[in-house]
């Protein structure tokens, strides 16, 4: 049951990047959070957009392509409002689509320097 849940929620990680892909999100890192204690959830994802526009669209297409492929729903959305930085929380990942000055200013991956990064290539 558990090879189960991680092959789902493994699969939930790959069909949200191709989300991100699909609205040419950059920069995209997987942190996989299953080994540090206490964590809430089992995966970030995190990408750049480029504006407003472009991080709303991001935010709309993981959404989007998460309920298409894998007729998946998020528990929870925010920031959509002024889209510099949208979380999507779908309890097991959580998706952080960002502009570029806000990233560096949070510094996700500085804050979770213990967790397994893996770097996507741009499609581009």
């Amino acid at each position: 049951m558990i090879n189960q849940e991680t092959s789902s929620t493994e699969q939930l990680v790959d069909t949200i990047v191709e989300g991100i892909q699909e609205k040419k999100g950059t920069n995209i890192a997987v942190l996989d959070m299953r080994e540090i204690d206490g964590c809430v959830c089992q995966f970030f994802v995190i990408c750049d957009g480029d504006s407003n526009t472009h991080v709303g669209a991001i935010g709309d297409s993981v959404e989007d392509y998460v309920r298409e492929h894998i007729k998946d729903k998020p528990l929870h959305i925010e920031g959509k409002q002024n889209a510099e930085w949208i979380l999507v929380d779908y309890v097991d990942v959580v998706v952080h689509v960002f502009q570029k000055p806000i990233r560096s200013f949070y510094n996700l991956e500085g804050l979770w320097a213990d967790a397994k990064r893996t770097d996507i290539e741009n499609l581009f």
